[in-house]
């Protein structure tokens, strides 16, 4: 049983390296506030760590680390009483231009980013989880611990509020035809 644990701990420990930046990423879509982003990232490593026993090996070390670091974020939440809007992170900051992109480009990414940031909690980590992380719904389901339903009608939810603030037909439709999603539908 202890060579178990300690090999579970030493994959986690190995594994979590090459996720850190997509759990920042996520901690700062839940938090909006780049050190609260760190220290969810931090507080998500030592709980991995401490309950290495419970990850299940041949699983998706990255859904299940995204599942610790929201249940995080909904305790401090919790325990905070945060009200929502707090802590914005401005879209500027995080959108990182790298001179390689066109300027067009790289204004329509920070309204994109901007209409996201403004999306309700539920719905703006949903669009996280499904169309940056590339999670299907079934694991964003399992993620947020909601039945695929919520993940399904949180995410219409939002693509209609992106494609309406963006100019977009109410149907998801941009004026080529092609329809808002990532092919989980």
């Amino acid at each position: 049983m202890a060579e178990a644990v300690i090999a579970s701990e030493e994959d986690i420990r190995a594994g979590l390296s090459q996720h850190l930046t997509r759990l920042w990423r996520y901690g700062v879509v839940l938090s909006r506030q780049r050190d609260v982003a760190d220290d969810l990232v931090q507080a998500t490593c030592v709980r991995a760590l401490e309950r290495a026993a419970q990850f299940t090996s041949g699983t998706r070390l990255d859904r299940w680390l995204f599942a610790i670091l929201h249940s995080i974020w909904l305790n401090e939440v919790r325990s905070r009483r945060v009200r929502m809007g707090q802590g914005f992170v401005d879209a500027d900051e995080t959108l990182v231009f790298d001179g390689a992109l066109q300027t067009e480009t790289h204004i329509l990414a920070g309204q994109v980013l901007q209409r996201v940031q403004a999306l309700p909690e539920a719905q703006r980590t949903a669009v996280f989880l499904a169309y940056v992380e590339g999670l299907s719904y079934r694991e964003v389901a399992d993620v947020l611990d909601v039945p695929i339903g919520t993940v399904m009608s949180r995410l219409a939810a939002a693509r209609a509020k992106l494609a309406e603030g963006m100019g977009m037909a109410a149907d998801g439709k941009s004026s080529g035809g092609e329809r808002l999603g990532n092919g989980n539908e």
